[in-house]
């Protein structure tokens, strides 16, 4: 069953905003300041920046594949299965890890007030989050729309508030641990801009994704960026180190600083405020990936079952739900060095991923959005995150290695045998090597996902290119010799005699020459019968010679039907007009490879459908 497509910009924007507004604000700032001094600033502006590269990435990658797992679902397809898997179990590990972290950030304010277990309330947090996630996606999401809104209008108070109490002296020394500090910061808060990840594990269930997801993730984290930037700047301005340095209520210590107690409460709401937020878009988020996963036989079947009224994947719901709640029992600075390093991982191979699936030829490959600056924005993103990951140390390096053993492992005792998936690297490797390694699924599999995205209803002109004749020439070939070719190819399928329709074709062409514009030509005859029409597809890359008046045809749609299929004839001579028109059309057919490819060139054309 699919999962019901409701999420419009709105949501995509406060889903991602959501998601990184959370403990990576309202209690980060003050372990990270402990690290890093004032220039923990610096270390949030520099983990947004570097946001930016896997932002892109995501993006193209998104709007290319918008399916429920997100970053799995496009690194599977571009670097195989076995990656895939890593990936998506990073993934999945990494926003219920933040989760987690965002319940343990709740609960700590809710400690404050109720003399009660903080893991307690974290896991009875837990459960109704689980509960409001399974009711349906866009019930989760309205309830994200109203948190996020509500967050918004505080920090913006607590901004314009508190930059006028700002101390100076309070940024002196301005980075006592030195830049390696700084460095070794970003990594280590570079969670709070795991709300991207997020976006694209709900890829599937968005409206007209090619726009709304690209324009709400940058949107997001500039909106996000700035605000994290303004809010430690002032905190940090206002807290003196050894206050700051001990809180895990940072941002609501501020407040009460230069707005009294007022202040402080009003921000404490804006804490919860977000760490629900957090909480309930990352159970969304996370679910989707062992949906994904099931999908591809690569976790058990279970995983993909989908409850038949809320349209949701229950089971990956609950599970994930599970793992979170059992997250709060770990250590929070392990939590947030897991969270960061399977993150950062993430956008490492998401940033290759592109970078594979551009050079592997496939042509079915089609972004709505494209990286500006390919491919440095993607090798400045993988030297950038590799560069911060090494800087977070030994532990954080441990942990990557676990993470991905326990990836490699799912894949090798279960997946391995359960699955055969096409990647865009066994493409690549073709490509450089010309040795036959792909059946072409992959291209199948792209083609159904742009056919989906784009909304295409299959007209009576698609399935007749789906199951027309292609042929593909090499060699410059006299119309006369070419004609002869279509009759032995047709002749059968039309059930007519290969003399008689060579002879149709050659007294047409006599009446009128059938070349449209230079490199086209449809020949198109009528014959005897009911109810049959059929199409051949022709490229020649050296050229058809049609007459020496007229320049070589490369493209050549043959047309044949009966007399009573004159109006869908004509319908399809419109239809095939528009075809090679859309942009870029005459590029796309000439590096098509193989005959399949050709027609899915003219399926996958831009035109109104029959």
């Amino acid at each position: 069953m699919e999962l019901r497509k409701s999420l419009g910009l709105v949501h995509i924007f406060c889903i991602a905003s959501g998601a990184m507004i959370s403990s990576g604000l309202f209690v980060l700032p003050g372990l990270a300041h402990a690290r890093a001094g004032p220039a923990v600033v610096v270390s949030y502006f520099l983990a947004g920046l570097l946001a930016v590269t896997g932002l892109l990435s995501i993006a193209e990658l998104t709007t290319a594949m918008p399916k429920a797992g997100g970053d799995y679902f496009f690194i599977a397809r571009g670097m195989g299965s076995a990656v895939g898997t890593v990936a998506g179990l990073l993934s999945w590990f990494s926003l219920s890890f933040k989760s987690a972290f965002a319940l343990v950030g709740m609960a700590a304010f809710a400690h404050l007030l109720f003399p009660i277990d903080p893991r307690i309330v974290g896991v009875l947090l837990c459960v109704l989050f689980v509960g409001v996630n399974m009711a349906g996606v866009k019930e989760a999401a309205r309830l994200q729309v109203a948190l996020v809104l509500g967050l918004f209008a505080l920090m913006l108070l607590y901004v314009v508030l508190g930059l006028p109490e700002v101390k100076i002296q309070h940024f002196e020394p301005f980075a006592p641990g030195g830049m390696g500090a700084v460095f070794a910061t970003t990594g280590f808060v570079f969670v709070s801009y795991g709300g991207l990840l997020k976006i694209a594990s709900v890829a599937g269930e968005v409206k007209n994704p090619g726009r709304v997801i690209p324009l709400g993730l940058i949107l997001s984290l500039v909106t996000v960026s700035v605000f994290y930037t303004l809010m430690v700047f002032v905190t940090s301005g206002v807290l003196g180190a050894e206050q700051l340095d001990r809180s895990l209520t940072p941002i609501s210590d501020g407040a009460a600083a230069f707005m009294g107690t007022g202040g402080g409460i009003a921000l404490g709401v804006g804490a919860i405020l977000a760490f629900i937020s957090t909480a309930n878009a990352g159970i969304m988020a996370a679910s989707r990936y062992l949906f994904a996963l099931s999908q591809d036989d690569l976790l058990p079947g279970s995983m993909r079952k989908v409850g038949a009224k809320s349209r949701t994947p229950y089971v990956a719901i609950l599970t994930t739900g599970g793992v979170v709640a059992a997250a709060l029992f770990l250590r929070l600075d392990i939590l947030v060095k897991a969270a960061s390093a399977a993150l950062i991982l993430g956008y490492i191979l998401s940033n290759l991923s592109v970078i594979v699936l551009r050079e592997s030829g496939l042509q079915n490959y089609r972004p709505k959005f494209r990286t500006p600056l390919y491919p440095w924005v993607q090798i400045a993103g993988i030297v950038g995150f590799a560069f911060i990951l090494f800087q977070m140390g030994l532990e954080a390096f441990l942990m990557s290695t676990l993470l991905i053993s326990v990836g490699f492992a799912v894949y090798w005792f279960y997946g391995r045998a359960r699955t055969q998936r096409e990647s865009a690297l066994l493409h690549l490797i073709e490509r450089i090597t010309a040795r036959e390694l792909v059946t072409g699924s992959l291209e199948a599999e792209l083609k159904d996902i742009i056919r989906e995205r784009d909304e295409i209803v299959l007209d009576r002109f698609d399935h007749i290119i789906e199951k027309s004749t292609a042929i593909d020439l090499d060699e410059a070939m006299p119309v006369e010799d070419f004609f002869g070719l279509v009759a032995e190819k047709m002749a059968g399928r039309l059930r007519i005699s290969k003399p008689a329709l060579l002879e149709l074709l050659v007294a047409r062409e006599a009446e009128s020459s059938t070349v449209l514009r230079p490199g086209l030509a449809i020949p198109h005859i009528v014959i005897e019968g009911e109810k049959t029409f059929d199409i051949l597809l022709a490229r020649s890359q050296e050229g058809i010679v049609f007459s020496e008046d007229t320049p070589r045809v490369h493209l050549a749609f043959v047309l044949v039907g009966t007399r009573d299929e004159r109006n869908f004839h004509l319908r399809v001579l419109s239809a095939i007009a528009q075809i090679v028109q859309s942009h870029g059309f005459d590029k796309k057919w000439m590096r098509a490879r193989g005959e399949q490819a050709l027609r899915d060139v003219v399926l996958l054309a831009e035109r109104q459908r029959l």
